[in-house]
């Protein structure tokens, strides 16, 4: 059955932060099976006499909503009894509610809305249940505010008897609904490691950074209201750092009522290791740490003689499963956490050794497709899904859009599929075609990159301006790697024509960037470290000047250490551990 047709929303002027409750009532005789099938403009979380629909967070996912949406189906036998109620939580989620570094609401569309089709068969046949103004109820919301960013306000001592009906959502709608690849869920319970008292507050460490939630025992609780606020550091003093959150709240402030159930956070998350609670003292069970990410099968494991190596890759695995929450997000904790494509691709490969990531990417790929149909360049943005109808949301960069090319490559080498190679195929052409309509005289040369970027971007000791000024070595190197991907990618899937042509483009930019960038003694022009690894590693053929560029930044590194940024980070150690510098490599990692 066609979800389209059965969107409601409320007439309600939006107002940022509010989470509509919808019930509807179902009668059940002699059940045999029942099925939710469920969806939103926005997050939606279930219910059926007061118990979860599954056990997903944050449905029914994010998407480029525009053009796709997901939707899920779940077998409701066992929560149906013969009188039922069918209640639905609708947050706005990253669909209108406060979203992205610039704090900006409604990017998607002016309201939320759900839908639903619950189908009930029984010995008298099958009854549908479907989400119309006319059968369901709007209550009163126990929700003074749900945010990715400022947390939640809830208020269990609040009244839910119904207010007025749902109307009828007649907004847009995307063209597909389908089922989604994968989702998030709790994965890990986190336990107090040290509880640390300051005068009316009480500090709880849980010993490890995660994205997470935290939930409340309300039988546990010695006062009406509690106030929790998440960090990832605390400073000098004990108390707690916000600092890094921006204009995040990232706060928990609930409201005790008679409900006996525990309270978990249905609509945000955290990045935190530390939790500042305030309003009682802490109990014992009264507040339980989860963390949280997308479907992801643990397939790696490392271990070294070295305890500090050890603490290294538990963090970066942390950092994965913390970062991967839907889309590859940049961070856990502030204002931003953004499906970011260069975060994404430059740790695609180790993410790949840590975790099963194969339908992650496949997901997210997908959400490229999408976004990049509705621009007419065919670019891919620095964040996707991208951030608006016109798939500008946040402009198309060297080092970032690359990710088109980079992750099918990466997934036909680790996962032995072409599908997604064949799936992308069409978006990575679009992608390098506007790569090469962008080509102009960038020093005086032709077939080089002319657009923005931020080049070999945080790089240590070069400001941003800088680096945006001296981002060519960089943005030209990814333009050279993306032209062979495509020489290969073309090859492997038959289209000979399209492989000579990108051949031929790639001898003129590899030929124009070496004109471009460097000194036939083997020294870059933008004499920074990154320019020299992305060169070595993607542009110049190995021979007399790749040896001569590898001995500069040889000399470089042991002149001022390590000095990379976002991308070259990556490829640092291996370009010196497998060519004759392993010492050097151990050095810098140790």
């Amino acid at each position: 059955m066609d979800l389209r047709n059965f969107f409601i929303t409320t007439e309600r002027p939006y107002t940022e932060g509010t989470v509509e409750v919808f019930q509807q009532q179902v009668t059940v005789r002699n059940l045999q099976r029942a099925t939710l099938q469920i969806t939103a403009l926005g997050l939606y979380e279930a219910e059926i006499n007061g118990r979860k629909v599954g056990d997903a967070l944050f449905t029914p996912g994010y998407t480029y909503y525009p053009r796709n949406l997901h939707c899920q189906t779940y077998d409701v036998t066992e929560l149906l009894q013969a009188e039922s109620l069918l209640t639905v939580y609708l947050a706005q989620g990253w669909y209108c509610g406060r979203f992205t570094f610039d704090n900006k609401t409604q990017i998607y569309g002016s309201r939320p809305a759900a839908a639903w089709v619950l189908t009930i068969e029984d010995a008298d046949g099958t009854s549908v249940y479907r989400s119309t103004p006319e059968t369901v109820q709007v209550l009163a919301s126990p929700y003074e505010y749900a945010g990715f960013y400022d947390g939640e306000i809830y208020r269990a001592d609040g009244s839910s008897h119904a207010i007025f009906p749902p109307v009828a959502y007649d907004g847009p709608l995307p063209e597909i609904i389908e089922e989604a690849d994968m989702l998030v869920r709790i994965r890990e319970t986190i336990p107090v490691q040290e509880v640390i008292h300051r005068g009316d507050v009480t500090v709880l460490d849980f010993g490890q950074n995660l994205a997470g939630i935290v939930t409340i025992d309300p039988l546990l609780m010695k006062s009406d209201t509690l106030r929790l606020r998440h960090g990832e550091l605390l400073n000098a003093d004990g108390s707690l750092y916000t600092n890094n959150l921006r204009k995040a709240k990232a706060e928990i402030v609930y409201h005790r009522g008679s409900s006996r159930e525990r309270y978990r956070p249905r609509f945000t998350y955290m990045g935190f290791r530390y939790v500042e609670l305030s309003g009682a003292d802490y109990t014992d069970g009264l507040l339980t740490a989860y963390a949280i990410h997308s479907d992801l099968e643990r397939t790696g494991h490392f271990t070294s003689e070295n305890p500090l190596v050890d603490r290294l890759y538990r963090n970066q695995v942390w950092g994965q499963k913390s970062n991967y929450v839907e889309v590859p997000t940049d961070c856990p904790q502030r204002d931003e956490r953004m499906g970011y494509t260069g975060d994404g691709h430059v740790f695609a490969l180790t993410g790949a050794y840590n975790f099963d990531t194969e339908a992650f990417w496949k997901k997210f790929l997908k959400d490229i497709r999408y976004s990049q149909m509705d621009n007419s360049e065919g670019y891919v943005a620095a964040s996707i899904p991208a951030l608006g109808k016109a798939g500008i949301g946040f402009m198309s960069m060297l080092g970032w859009g690359n990710a088109v090319c980079i992750l099918p490559e990466l997934l036909y080498h680790q996962y032995g599929t072409e599908e997604p190679l064949r799936q992308q195929y069409t978006s990575m052409k679009q992608f390098v075609e506007c790569e090469i309509a962008k080509m102009g005289g960038l020093l005086g040369k032709k077939d080089l990159w002319l657009g923005p970027s931020l080049g070999d971007w945080l790089t240590l000791g070069r400001d941003v301006k800088y680096m945006a000024m001296h981002n060519g070595p960089v943005s030209n190197a990814f333009l050279v790697n993306d032209l062979r991907i495509m020489v290969w990618a073309a090859g492997l899937l038959g289209h000979p024509e399209d492989a000579a042509r990108y051949q031929t483009q790639l001898d003129k930019t590899r030929s124009a960037y070496l004109k471009a960038f460097v000194k036939p003694d083997g020294s870059l022009k933008d004499d920074y470290q990154g320019a020299y690894i992305m060169a070595l590693q993607m542009v110049i053929p190995r021979g007399d000047l790749w040896n001569k560029v590898f001995a500069k930044l040889i000399a470089k590194i042991k002149e001022e250490g390590m000095q990379t940024g976002f991308f070259a980070t990556e490829h640092i150690l291996p370009l010196l551990a497998d060519n004759g510098q392993a010492k050097l490599a151990f050095d810098l990692l140790l």
